[in-house]
């Protein structure tokens, strides 16, 4: 399990958003670092004015008028004057003033005391000698020497924010939604459907891509139309001579030889019957309300009544939007495969419901099929050199359910029965009508 999105679209936008996040706290860093030392400096220069103003004014001011200059700088300016007693409480300045207290003292002396709470009260209190060496306290309000925090600037860094992950967003919208029709156009071609043409639009890179997946599509078609073509017309040439094969030998005298050829033209008429079965084009049909419950049953009825060993175990299924023809030719060859090439035990066809799919299964007890080759018999033309190869056949049957299975959006799988045998699963989508 991964927190990271999966889609493209997400995963670049989360990179840039983070990479912009970053720079922005970088940012900040290094304005901050570059403009503490020129704010330290201004902050000690006003300080150190402010002292030297007030130790002036209090020394050259007549002794009669102190009182009412320490009232005046108390009420218009903040500032205000106490002597220094042996039991101030100071508290030690924080280290974020240490450059401004080292300035200070370079200015007024090594014996100036800074502190930013006196005897329990909040200020910026800087002590200051006078010329009969007694100390004083000078209290500046804190806000003349501090910075607040410019909330308009972290509001307009984040609409900036904002704004340009908004670009951000709508760039890579723009590369990720041509790649997503992409994307969806070659899995309906992997399930033999047949995509509109995509719309050629956007950068010049993905309209190369929309372009080339276009024509890949058309030539795809063209060959499937073609090949398609070639099956169907070898198959009814063929049923032409074998007419007149059967003909022939209802008109030969011997009987063994006669009940031969029979089985012979039966065989090769069935296997033409595969060929046009997978010509035919499983998209061709379009989806209807479709009971798959009574599409098994149509198939598998007769089948019994001419003394098959079938079971059948139907589940509860829903109505779903289905291609009955295509589903008719896909049970008739999975029970068929299992009645040619089972044993003589019972073979267990049932159908169930998991969740959004639909399951049809067929279980014989023959040979089974080794795991390894499983893939491989979907493949047309291909059959398994074994147990499961003593009769005719054109090697389709698998590939045609395979292929009409995934014209549906499911697939089939050959899976090995507990107790031995084979069972052929194919999961369906559950598409309501």
């Amino acid at each position: 399990m991964t927190l990271l999105p999966r889609g493209l679209l997400w995963r670049t936008f989360l990179l840039v958003a983070s990479l912009m996040a970053i720079a922005a706290v970088a940012w900040a860093a290094i304005f901050a670092h570059a403009e503490r030392e020129p704010r330290a400096r201004q902050m000690a220069q006003l300080v150190v004015s402010v002292v030297n103003l007030t130790r002036t004014a209090l020394l050259t001011a007549q002794p009669d008028k102190r009182l009412e200059l320490l009232i005046e700088l108390s009420s218009l300016e903040g500032i205000r004057i106490y002597p220094a007693e042996e039991d101030d409480r100071v508290e030690p300045l924080p280290d974020q003033f240490a450059p401004v207290a080292q300035m200070v003292r370079d200015g007024l002396g090594p014996r100036t005391r800074l502190t930013l709470e006196h005897d329990g009260e909040a200020g910026f209190w800087v002590s200051f000698h006078v010329a009969d060496g007694d100390e004083y306290w000078m209290m500046l309000p804190r806000e003349r020497v501090e910075r607040g925090f410019p909330l308009q600037w972290l509001g307009w860094g984040a609409a900036v924010l904002g704004l340009a992950l908004a670009g951000a967003y709508l760039v890579m919208f723009r590369v990720a939604r041509p790649l997503k029709g992409l994307s969806d156009a070659a899995r309906g071609i992997g399930r033999g459907e047949r995509p509109a043409p995509l719309a050629e639009s956007g950068p010049a890179e993905i309209r190369t891509v929309t372009h080339a997946f276009n024509q890949m599509s058309q030539d795809l078609a063209r060959l499937d139309e073609d090949r398609a073509l070639i099956l169907a017309g070898i198959s009814h040439d063929l049923r032409t001579p074998l007419t007149r094969l059967r003909l022939a030998a209802e008109m030969s005298g011997d009987a063994g030889a006669r009940e031969g050829m029979a089985a012979d033209i039966e065989d090769m008429d069935k296997i033409i019957g595969q060929f046009l079965d997978f010509a035919r084009d499983a998209q061709g049909e379009p989806a209807e309300s479709t009971d798959l419950n009574a599409v098994v049953r149509h198939v598998i009825e007769p089948l019994q009544k001419r003394g098959a060993k079938i079971s059948l175990k139907l589940g509860e299924l829903p109505v779903c939007r289905l291609r009955p023809l295509g589903l008719l030719r896909l049970t008739g060859n999975l029970v068929g495969n299992a009645l040619r090439y089972g044993s003589d035990d019972v073979v267990e066809v049932a159908t169930r419901r998991e969740a959004d799919r639909l399951l049809l299964e067929v279980m014989d007890r023959g040979p089974g099929i080794p795991s390894a080759e499983a893939e491989r018999l979907k493949r047309p033309f291909t059959r398994l050199e074994g147990a499961r190869t003593d009769a005719g056949g054109a090697g389709l049957g698998l590939a045609i359910v395979e292929r009409i299975a995934r014209s549906h959006g499911g697939a089939l799988d050959l899976l090995p029965r507990e107790g031995g045998g084979l069972t052929a699963r194919v999961t369906l989508p559950v598409v309501q009508a």
